[in-house]
């Protein structure tokens, strides 16, 4: 998949997204997982402020 998303970002129409790739600890467990999305670059600093 991770190919896949690489060639569309690629395109000329893919250069206003990103790929960005958050760490979320869980409250359970304790353990930390990786959350992966693609947004709009002029989105991606309010991506990282939202909890």
């Amino acid at each position: 998949m991770a190919k896949k998303v690489v060639a569309t970002l690629k395109t000329t129409t893919g250069k206003d997204f990103a790929k960005v790739i958050r760490m979320v600890k869980s409250p359970k467990t304790g353990a930390y997982t990786f959350k992966e999305e693609i947004v709009a670059n002029d989105l991606i600093k309010d991506y990282f402020k939202d909890k």
